[in-house]
């Protein structure tokens, strides 16, 4: 049985030391301007856990670990084509990250897939959640691109890394997030927010989204380090949490795959906004 530690999440107002716009980049592409984006990446909303120990999130589908004092998660996934004629003006992240799954900051970086109306959009971004996303305007992103990512801390500093693999293109950024547990690292397909009353925007229709080495060929993901284990997500044992997206009335939204033989992979399959 896996363990599952969940407290339901409140609203923190946490600081991030500096403030994302004074942050100091080290851009391992070129020269590049950062745009404040629209959407938030927010911690897991907890809605119930099943009785095989599956969690059930309203905003997170994917594989979280858990366990104390995280330095290092390694994530990779191929960028879904969005169906916007399905799903218009729905909204969908893939991403890695630290913190959020039982915590109330998350250190993060990845890709959204949006529809704007029926027209599909796409673009990098990162986040000290609860300060504001930020799209990469240097790592353009497209459907079907390789995406490798990484967060590691360091000497109290947090560095979020995403590299388009099929492009070259490549960014970093770092800085200090008050409060981080570093008590979980995560692979995630998301509900970002936030609707004009603040909640879970609906789920643009993805279809399905490969998480991991034996998709991308990206070695060493999905992997985490922590104080007492090192290695892909099987190697948490029973502190590997399987999470899949739900509506606020229990409807799935997006159900992930068992995790590949070696432990590294998984996908994540769309089924309703």
């Amino acid at each position: 049985m896996r363990s599952i530690g969940i407290r339901i999440l409140g609203v923190l107002a946490i600081s991030i030391l500096p403030a994302v716009a004074q942050v100091p980049s080290a851009d391992v592409s070129s020269q590049t301007s950062d745009a404040i984006a629209p959407r938030l990446h927010r911690p897991m909303k907890f809605h119930r856990v099943r009785p095989d120990a599956t969690v059930e999130s309203e905003n997170w589908s994917g594989y979280a670990v858990t366990g104390s004092d995280f330095t290092n998660a390694k994530g990779s996934w191929t960028v879904p084509t969005v169906d916007c004629a399905a799903t218009p003006n729905t909204y969908s992240a893939f991403w890695v990250g630290l913190d959020g799954y039982s915590s109330d900051t998350v250190e993060q970086t990845g890709v959204i897939a949006y529809c704007s109306g029926s027209r599909a959009d796409y673009y990098a971004w990162y986040e000290f959640y609860p300060a504001a996303s930020v799209e990469i305007t240097s790592v353009p992103v497209s459907p079907g691109n390789q995406i490798s990512a990484e967060v590691s801390y360091s000497g109290s500093e947090f560095t979020t890394t995403i590299t388009n693999e099929t492009t070259g293109k490549s960014y970093s950024k770092t800085g200090r997030v008050s409060g981080a547990k570093r008590s979980s690292a995560e692979w995630i397909a998301e509900a970002p927010c936030c609707t004009g009353s603040g909640g879970i925007l609906p789920l643009s229709d993805f279809g399905t989204a490969y998480f991991g080495e034996d998709y991308t060929g990206v070695s060493d993901t999905n992997y985490a380090t922590e104080t007492s284990t090192s290695g892909p997500i099987s190697a948490f044992g029973s502190d590997v949490q399987e999470i899949v997206m739900v509506s606020s009335s229990g409807m799935d939204e997006a159900v992930p795959s068992a995790l590949s033989s070696d432990g590294t992979s998984f996908d994540v399959v769309w089924k309703s906004e």
